[in-house]
């Protein structure tokens, strides 16, 4: 686990059952959600895209429980970057959407954070047999899931390069950087299958994410979680 070296937590839970589809993607897709400060990182030179979904659990803000909104699944759409601070590289994330079902929760993370997100209604199903995260568009339920075929390991490097990002990175209203920092345990992986994956992306995201995320993941990742800590952010 790192050790913070910002001011105060803003923000602790447990990130519980990650499901997590990657894709190599174009750089030119990226970048101009790139925040000024921070650089693409890759992964034998290409770049990656992943939709995560997981259990967001036992929220507090500031130490209060969040009650009635500390339990719930959300899924993300991210890419991976990374800045160098006097020697140390900060490898670290950048959020193209966030879909929660908590209209609250959305309203904190974008007043307070500027973090893209969205509301709509969301379920989950978790078992030992794997995980699934649906979202509602409409009538229609689609989502992303996958089946575990194996016990609980240590990670492999791809799986290291997916989940090992500490820091997150947003660009403000007035276009401004800000960085924060997320703590965590090295997290333990299943060897998995792909279960779901039936998302709009033309609708969620747009067609350019459509293209790019066509077909079967590059990879998969299905990571336990732990706790984290979330740390209260810098503009840089």
């Amino acid at each position: 686990m790192l050790s913070s070296v910002m001011a105060k937590p803003f923000l602790t839970a447990a990130w519980r059952d990650l499901v997590m589809l990657n894709w190599r993607v174009e750089e030119s897709l990226l970048t101009p959600y790139l925040p000024s400060g921070v650089e693409l990182d890759r992964w034998e030179g290409d770049c990656w895209a992943s939709l995560v979904g997981f259990s967001f659990l036992d929220m507090s803000v500031k130490g209060v429980p969040a009650f009635g909104y500390q339990d719930f699944p959300e899924i993300n759409l991210r890419f991976y970057v990374k800045r160098e601070m006097q020697g140390e590289v900060r490898r670290g994330v950048v959020f193209v959407q966030e879909m929660t079902p908590h209209q609250l929760v959305g309203w904190v993370a974008r007043t307070l954070y500027n973090e893209p997100y969205a509301t709509l209604p969301m379920r989950q199903k978790v078992n030992e047999e794997g995980a699934l995260y649906e979202l509602q568009l409409g009538e229609e339920w689609q989502g992303i899931g996958l089946k575990a075929n194996g016990p609980w390991r240590d990670q492999n490097e791809m799986e290291l390069f997916i989940t090992e990002h500490y820091w997150g990175y947003n660009t403000q209203k007035n276009t401004d950087s800000m960085e924060y920092q997320v703590e965590h345990a090295i997290w333990r992986t299943r060897s998995v299958d792909l279960a779901r994956y039936d998302l709009n992306l033309k609708e969620i995201y747009g067609s350019q994410w459509e293209e790019a995320l066509a077909g079967e993941p590059d990879t998969m990742v299905f990571a336990e979680g732990s706790e984290i800590t979330v740390y209260s952010g810098n503009r840089i």
